[in-house]
């Protein structure tokens, strides 16, 4: 149970403070999509960025933090686990999101569309 409430508090946290790639995505794009989607959802004993249970999809925003050796090992467990629950994780940059955010709005437009019953 300690555990349940330290990923709850943390989820409450992360969703309070989201970093500015998460709020510009989540105000501008995933706020306003007719499916519902949650932020900072707790799913097995991760913390999934967005989360839409009606398209089995989660959202990663990775920053820099992400792109070192140990991150990526945690992250490629990470996806493994959520996979098998039949999730699908797409993982974008901060930098996609900066540089290239309709192409990320796109994808995940497609992907909601291949998975949406």
């Amino acid at each position: 149970m300690a555990d349940n409430k330290i990923l709850l508090d943390r989820a409450r946290e992360l969703r309070k403070n989201m970093t500015p790639h998460e709020r510009k995505l989540w105000f501008i794009y995933l706020k306003h999509r007719p499916e519902k989607w949650y932020k900072q959802r707790i799913i097995d004993f991760y913390i999934a960025g967005f989360y839409c249970a009606k398209a089995k999809l989660v959202i990663e925003i990775d920053g820099s933090q992400h792109f070192t050796n140990d991150a990526a090992d945690y992250d490629k467990e990470r996806t493994k686990i959520l996979n098998a629950y039949g999730l699908k994780v797409l993982r974008f940059s901060n930098h996609d999101i900066n540089e290239n955010f309709n192409a990320v709005c796109e994808m995940i437009d497609n992907a909601v569309r291949e998975r949406h019953l």
